[in-house]
């Protein structure tokens, strides 16, 4: 019984050992990486630049379209269906539709406009105030306006909702602006799919960066990799040095797109707020968040890792052992 305790914790501490030796490796690869990165900071910084503003451009684009994404929430206020109830129905009658039409969960917002506030808005815009007061009798029907859920998303959906609406008895004619919607969800679909594209292009971009700087380092080291490789050193041994260099070159390489883009952004800041305010608007210019910016940082440090990767799998073959 003490044999197998003893057998136990020998292998424990076996674990542990090795554990903490493997630790000790990957700490050592990772910092003498950064270290000879710091030799070399003039090469060093020109290749993380030149990456940081591919990711930059791709980061640029995809704040435009979560920008877009925001203007274009207020925009929906205005592809609002337009219900005009039949001249003989009452404002009770009105409310009680518009109860009705609101259990249904695609719909946003619905707000009924009674003749009265027909009234008085066609007075206060239209200009024909005088003339609307000798009328007798109110000519202007019950509105109902509703708003509904994602219509820049789902247009098919849009569709089938205002031929429903129109089925109703109590609806004279509906209106709503669907070539606008149309444009406008073509126009993002657009930003969309080109904001994928270029993220995929600029990404391929850093992964030849990356992929070229690690060649050249391991040329520059090729008697070092010869002399590991002839003790007995593994290819998987070898390549962590390099491949935290890529690391660190995703890395900083993230941190200066997100500064540069911050810079860019502050400078076209306040220009633009003030075109928004003089359109009676809040428009703020979004940025990326904590959650958004950790990923961008693991991505690009990720890009870093497969570009190197990618170089050393290959180049590493060539090298033989004299």
């Amino acid at each position: 019984m003490k044999n197998k305790v003893h057998s136990r914790h020998q292998q424990s501490n076996g674990f542990l050992d090795k554990s903490q030796a493997y630790l000790h490796i990957h700490l050592h690869a990772l910092f003498s990486s950064l270290g000879r990165l710091s030799r070399n900071p003039f090469t060093s910084l020109m290749t993380a630049v030149v990456m940081a503003i591919a990711i930059s451009l791709a980061l640029g684009f995809y704040l435009l379209l979560a920008n877009m994404q925001q203007l274009t929430a207020g925009i929906e206020a205005n592809n609002q269906i337009s219900l005009f109830l039949k001249a003989g129905v009452s404002d009770r009658s009105g409310e009680q539709l518009a109860q009705q039409i609101r259990k249904n969960k695609q719909l946003d917002k619905v707000v009924l406009i009674s003749k009265k506030q027909a009234l008085k808005e066609f007075k206060d815009y239209s200009g024909f105030g005088d003339v609307l007061d000798i009328l007798e009798t109110n000519p202007l029907p019950v509105v109902i306006q509703i708003l509904p859920k994602n219509t820049l998303d789902d247009l098919q959906s849009l569709e089938q909702l205002l031929m429903e609406f129109e089925q109703l008895v109590q609806v004279d004619f509906s209106q709503i602006d669907m070539q606008w919607v149309e444009r406008l969800q073509s126009i993002m679909q657009i930003m969309q799919r080109g904001s994928i594209l270029l993220s995929g292009l600029l990404g391929l971009a850093v992964l030849f960066i990356t992929g070229n700087t690690i060649r050249l380092e391991l040329q520059n080291r090729q008697d070092e990799v010869q002399i590991a490789k002839l003790v007995g050193a593994t290819h998987s041994f070898i390549q962590w040095p390099f491949l935290y260099t890529g690391f660190w070159l995703g890395f900083i390489a993230g941190i200066m797109a997100c500064l540069l883009v911050a810079l860019m952004i502050m400078i076209i800041q306040n220009p633009i707020e003030n075109l928004s305010i003089l359109y009676d608007g809040s428009f703020k210019l979004l940025f990326l968040n904590l959650t958004e910016t950790l990923v961008l940082l693991a991505m690009t440090s990720l890009l870093g890792i497969l570009g190197a990767w990618g170089v050393l799998h290959y180049q590493l073959q060539q090298i033989k052992p004299e």
